[in-house]
């Protein structure tokens, strides 16, 4: 169990705002920080991290307080346990892929590890090149790679994906949820992409103005209610048409394209590139503005 329970006074882009933030993650969960640019977010991450000190409050993991303002405990950001990984990769330029994952390691840990994040990320034929010479998708995988060498308590993500293209984006989605997986590692992400959050989490903290306003599955927090059916799934609109009397939604799901039929009133709200949830009700699609 990691338990939080925090109070930080910040300065916003409109002025103090103060920190308050209560949550709880239970051992392999994954979950997302979701919420407006300046909701404390990042906040949240670099509290959890050792890289910001609260005001007051605790912050315990699997039993060990990591911070503690009344017993003056904060311990540093290298004897937390945890995986970090930034959206700007944050990689050393002038050091191979290998030398990069190999820097990570721990005195006297066994390297075999890296070989193993290697296979997982697909990184094995890039071993000898740099930074400089990968894509941004690369990079981001031998980030990923590299917050897993030391095998993390929690492993950390500030919207690690935004800045690439969407079919890369989908891809590193597989690779997270692999990772993820595989380590039994308790996630906690910052995202503002409503389809990954669907793909990935099991737990979303909505965050407003330095508090958590609402807690829940994904389902709960971005559907206006529950929705059932034989089929679910989240996309991107690409097209609306209109034919006669009905409208024909082209639609991408990950790397696929779909068509859907709807009517006026659902449409009505509809632009593309909006995010949507497509559901079935009596055999027939229903579409919801995410």
């Amino acid at each position: 169990m990691i338990s939080m329970d925090v109070q930080k006074r910040l300065m916003g882009a409109d002025g103090p705002m103060e920190l308050d933030i209560q949550l709880q993650l239970e051992q392999g969960q994954f979950a997302t920080l979701y919420g407006p640019s300046g909701a404390g977010k990042t906040s949240t991450l670099r509290v959890l991290a050792g890289l910001m000190k609260p005001d007051k409050g605790h912050v315990t993991v699997y039993g060990e307080p990591w911070f503690d303002a009344q017993k003056n405990i904060h311990r540093p950001p290298g004897e937390r346990g945890i995986g970090f990984v930034f959206q700007d990769y944050a990689l050393f330029p002038h050091m191979t892929i290998l030398q990069n994952l190999q820097f990570a390691l721990g005195k006297g840990q066994n390297s075999d590890i890296v070989n193993r994040l290697m296979e997982i990320t697909a990184l094995e034929g890039l071993r000898d090149r740099k930074p400089p010479e990968l894509s941004g998708g690369q990079q981001q995988r031998v980030a990923l790679a590299r917050a897993l060498v030391q095998q993390p308590k929690l492993l950390l993500l500030d919207e690690p994906l935004a800045a690439l293209d969407l079919e890369t984006r989908l891809t590193l989605q597989d690779y997270l949820f692999e990772l993820h997986r595989e380590f039994g590692l308790t996630t906690l992400l910052i995202s503002h992409d409503v389809g990954e959050i669907m793909k990935l989490s099991g737990l979303v903290f909505q965050l407003a103005d330095g508090r958590i306003a609402k807690k829940g599955p994904p389902g709960d927090i971005f559907l206006p209610k529950r929705v059932s059916g034989k089929f679910q799934f989240t996309g991107e609109v690409l097209k609306i048409e209109r034919e006669e009397v009905v409208y024909v939604l082209t639609i991408r799901i990950q790397n696929t394209v779909v068509k859907v039929v709807a009517g006026e009133a659902e449409v009505r709200s509809l632009q593309v590139g909006d995010k949507v949830l497509v559901a079935s009700k009596a055999f027939n699609p229903i579409l919801y503005k995410l």
